[in-house]
């Protein structure tokens, strides 16, 4: 499977740094999952917008990552 390649904005750098310490890890966890297998069940990798390539991933039971394809 070809890897994924993937940068994250000054925007979501700031907004990162906002979230709790606890969601933070869970965020870099989820990550390094999605890096070496993007579709692993845990992540509920899934499109939200097909016009707009947008994408969601799970980081905990209340928390969401969302990207650009």
């Amino acid at each position: 499977m070809e890897q994924i390649k993937s940068y994250r904005s000054s925007q979501f750098k700031k907004s990162f740094e906002k979230l709790p310490l606890s969601v933070q890890e869970q965020a870099k966890k989820a990550y390094a999952l999605w890096s070496d297998n993007p579709f692993h069940n845990s992540l509920e990798f899934k499109v939200i917008n097909k016009k707009l390539d947008v994408y969601s991933a799970r980081i905990s039971l209340n928390w969401r990552v969302l990207g650009l394809f």
